[in-house]
């Protein structure tokens, strides 16, 4: 059976969270992993958790990225590794170079905590291997400095035309560039999400009127590994 890391940083509070839903709703192994025992070669994927690692001093996920650990995951992804990325994880996934743009503190200088819809434009790797274009998930965030930045030239360079999760109408809180709620690079193995599909990933965690969407990410990953990704 795969195996899927879930790297822990100081920090990391959503790690059971994630090893949960990698284990019983994508039927795949899961380890929590201490970042100073990461070692490569040894998973098929890499989650990287929401939290708050090193209790985000200098900018969210700026320490963590610069750990050996995420060294050896970054020349993984490099190639081929599937990496996820949620929340602080996407921070630190940004913060390392895998993934162009930056974050700054929300709009409204408020810690947001909020079920959200996103819309998938152009999803390809192994994360969005379940989903169609345009296609509307619901997802929950919680997030200070969840506002993604990106400007014009690097958007229409680099991501423009990779994998996207873009906030639907109303439902840009953190108030992201280009209402981005998620990227992945051109091919779609490394995608950084701001939602959190763990939290999503079964209907008696769903509040009235959205869905388990998260489920799909997981699944998506399942299916990707059992077709030798």
């Amino acid at each position: 059976m795969a195996r899927v890391a879930v790297v822990k940083f100081p920090g990391t509070n959503c790690d059971y969270d994630v090893a949960w839903a990698v284990k019983n709703v994508a039927r795949l192994d899961a380890d929590i992993v201490w970042f100073n025992n990461y070692s490569p070669g040894r998973y098929d994927a890499v989650i990287i958790p929401g939290g708050f690692s090193y209790g985000d001093w200098l900018r969210a996920g700026a320490i963590a990225a610069k750990t050996r650990a995420m060294e050896k995951i970054a020349e993984e992804a490099a190639r081929g590794l599937p990496v996820l990325g949620i929340c602080n994880g996407f921070q630190i996934l940004v913060e390392a170079g895998l993934l162009p743009g930056g974050f700054l503190g929300n709009a409204r200088g408020k810690f947001v905590c909020r079920w959200v819809k996103v819309r998938v434009r152009n999803p390809k790797g192994p994360w969005l291997l379940g989903l169609e274009d345009k296609q509307v998930l619901s997802m929950s965030i919680a997030n200070a400095e969840g506002r993604y930045y990106i400007d014009e030239q690097d958007y229409r360079e680099k991501i423009r035309y990779a994998p996207l999760l873009e906030y639907v109408e109303g439902y840009n809180l953190p108030g992201s560039s280009y209402s981005i709620a998620g990227i992945g690079n051109r091919g779609g193995t490394v995608l950084g999400l701001m939602p959190h599909p763990e939290r999503a990933s079964e209907p008696v965690l769903v509040p009235k009127g959205f869905s388990n969407d998260g489920a799909i990410i997981f699944r998506s990953l399942a299916h990707a590994l059992k077709k030798g990704w």
